[in-house]
């Protein structure tokens, strides 16, 4: 099946160890560029109590949940440590500095 890549703007928009939303259809996504300036994007929720992930501190791989300090995993969306839970990744593309997104995969996850 083929992705539908979607632009969503530029690297240079994202600060290193920050992120930026993107609205879709099936809900907000959260980008976030690491310090190393590898861009992962996940569901911009929490599992634990669906705190703002993109407003989180970036560290390594991973996001630490403003609300209540869970970690998740940029590459896998799991909780890390003792938590318990995940929110879905969505594949991102980095060309030369343009972001795209597969919304693909999100009208999948949606079904």
């Amino acid at each position: 099946m083929d992705m539908n890549w979607i632009a969503i703007g530029d690297i240079s928009d994202i600060p290193l160890r920050g992120a930026r939303c993107v609205k879709t259809p099936q809900g907000k996504i959260a980008v976030f560029r690491t310090a190393e300036s590898e861009v992962f994007a996940i569901e911009d929720h929490c599992p634990h109590k669906g705190g703002p992930l993109s407003q989180g501190i970036v560290h390594a791989k991973a996001v630490t949940c403003p609300l209540h300090n869970w970690v998740i995993s940029l590459e896998t969306g799991k909780a890390l440590g003792a938590d318990q839970g995940e929110v879905r990744t969505i594949p991102v593309r980095n060309e030369d500095g343009a972001l795209f997104i597969a919304l693909e995969s999100l009208l999948m996850a949606a079904e």
